[in-house]
């Protein structure tokens, strides 16, 4: 028998990077990404008595979270209609030169192919291993390992001149 309080346990430990992954992947939309972590959980709860245990518990999750964006995905693109959801930038309490760098990451990580942001945040912002994140994604580890490569070079291509809006030093 699933015990309840056990699940709420995994759900606080693992919530976090399951809507970080997702908000990533969303581009920002914080109501989209909130929306599919919780379609997430429940089909993790439902799945709970077909876990292996071949993989982590947290890559399980992000499977199934992934799945769930690309189902989500297929959904939009056939014009099955949803809620419309628009980009919500999450600024975290700080500098204006780091919120102004968050919105142009997630402004490149929107610019890269899907596959090649899937890679890059799951191997970097759910700081998982690449095996990890092929297991994921579904991919063979050097596949994988290409996306990231891939998207990386575009990352820093398209970062390569930022500059802050302001010095440091200049501030008062």
């Amino acid at each position: 028998m699933r015990d309840p309080q056990a699940f709420a346990e995994l759900v606080n430990l693992h919530q976090g990077r399951v809507r970080t992954v997702l908000r990533k992947l969303t581009h920002g939309q914080s109501a989209l990404a909130d929306e599919l972590a919780q379609e997430c959980f429940l089909k993790a709860w439902q799945s709970l008595p077909s876990f292996r245990g071949d993989a982590r518990f947290s890559t399980w999750l992000h499977r199934i979270a992934y799945l769930e964006f690309l189902q989500y995905q297929r959904k939009a693109s056939q014009g099955v209609s949803s809620p419309v959801h628009h980009p919500t930038p999450e600024f975290l309490n700080g500098d204006e030169p780091d919120q102004a760098l968050r919105l142009d990451v997630q402004k490149a990580l929107a610019s890269l192919s899907p596959m090649e942001c899937a890679a890059i945040v799951h191997c970097y912002h759910a700081d998982m291993s690449h095996a990890e994140a092929a297991q994921v994604l579904g991919l063979p580890l050097g596949t994988l390992k290409s996306h990231v490569l891939r998207g990386r070079e575009k990352l820093r291509h398209l970062l390569s001149a930022w500059q802050p809006t302001y010095s440091r030093k200049n501030a008062p």
